[in-house]
């Protein structure tokens, strides 16, 4: 058996309803992450999201990379958001048990790693529970130490762009890839993942149901999704 927490970046667009009717058609809780200047623009969609079960963490307020910015800069890009995702829960009427966040990029503020680690610790940020993920490198790099959320595999269909020469077929590669660059095998038998899609537009206009086409895919190859729980550090 293969588990995975499936997680959603860059939420939330003017498709996020459709893609959740999905999801709740396939029974599947997904742990989304939300721009900020997203939420402020389609407001009704994340409440959308909310109502229907998923649970919405913060990626920021405009996605830039925090190795390149200053920890003050970075703290007002969580902060921000925290703030936005607060009213928007509010205004769904579901509680905000759980504080995940993700870094845009996966970029973890370089220099300034620790003081973010000390302020997500410090302020109760949430962590996804990652204590199944089984490859070494996942403690060798300390992921299973912070409290920000990574990811295990990552999909790669954000790529999908005119002229970027990536296709579908790319991320089919990847999927059955038993031996990728990065990340882990995601059909290695007994394993356990963080999975990473994109709430992407322009991904859509070059393949409408991308998101569908992929998690059937994986469904159809023995992943299992579990759904995001959390617990303290």
């Amino acid at each position: 058996m293969i588990k995975a927490i499936l997680t959603i970046d860059d939420v939330v667009t003017k498709n996020t309803p459709a893609l959740v009717d999905y999801l709740v058609s396939r029974d599947i809780r997904v742990l989304m992450f939300a721009q900020g200047e997203y939420i402020e623009k389609y407001p009704e969609n994340v409440v959308y999201a909310l109502k229907h079960g998923m649970t919405v963490g913060n990626h920021s307020y405009s996605h830039p990379n925090f190795a390149e910015i200053s920890f003050e800069e970075g703290i007002e890009e969580i902060e921000r958001t925290e703030g936005l995702l607060d009213d928007i829960y509010k205004q769904a009427g579901v509680e905000r048990k759980y504080r995940p966040f993700r870094f845009p990029y996966g970029s973890k503020g370089g220099e300034n790693k620790e003081k973010y680690r000390h302020y997500f610790k410090e302020k109760g940020f949430s962590k996804l529970d990652d204590r199944n993920i089984s490859f070494p490198w996942w403690k060798e790099q300390g992921l299973d130490k912070d409290i920000d959320t990574f990811w295990t595999f990552n999909f790669a269909e954000y790529k999908i762009r005119p002229d970027s020469g990536f296709t579908m077929d790319d991320v089919f590669k990847r999927i059955h890839d038993p031996n990728p660059e990065t990340g882990g095998a995601l059909l290695e038998e007994g394993s356990n993942h963080i999975l990473l899609l994109h709430d992407h537009d322009e991904t859509r206009a070059m393949v409408p149901d991308y998101y569908k086409i992929i998690i059937e895919h994986v469904l159809a190859n023995g992943v299992t999704f579990a759904n995001p729980e959390f617990i303290d550090r």
